[in-house]
């Protein structure tokens, strides 16, 4: 898994790449995430986990996404590591963080994912998750 994020005229945009489309999910909500904290200051000290059913692929990354930032504002958390399974079009998404304490450097907040740019698919043998979030 990898990621990335980008500007696009006043746009910034998630890119996640990995061998499933599960991994490169997992790569968006890094990227994502790096947007607004350095993942090497966020502890996993506390672990939650949800599901959600969404059968269009790239319905499914916006619908990942804006759960992560939901779930991460109500717990008061920052996050720097995720796991999503997909069986039977269930998804089972699993996320670490830590609560945002004063020594974490805050980025730019991350409001939500939106359709702009959403896209899934392989590129090149690889799995690519991307979409542009509001800012």
């Amino acid at each position: 898994m990898n990621f990335e994020y980008f500007e696009h005229d006043a746009d910034i945009g998630v890119i996640g790449r990995g061998a499933t489309p599960e991994e490169a999910f997992e790569g968006a909500a890094a990227a994502m995430f790096a947007i607004m904290v350095d993942a090497s200051q966020v502890r996993p000290l506390i672990q939650f986990a949800f599901a959600f059913a969404e059968d269009d692929m790239e319905l499914a990354l916006v619908t990942w996404l804006n759960r992560l930032l939901a779930e991460a504002r109500q717990r008061g958390l920052a996050l720097g590591r995720f796991s999503l399974s997909r069986a039977n079009g269930q998804w089972q998404g699993i996320a670490w963080g830590a609560p945002w304490d004063a020594n974490m450097a805050r980025g730019t907040e991350v409001k939500g994912a939106t359709l702009t740019m959403l896209r899934v698919g392989q590129v090149d043998g690889v799995w690519e998750a991307r979409c542009v979030v509001d800012v």
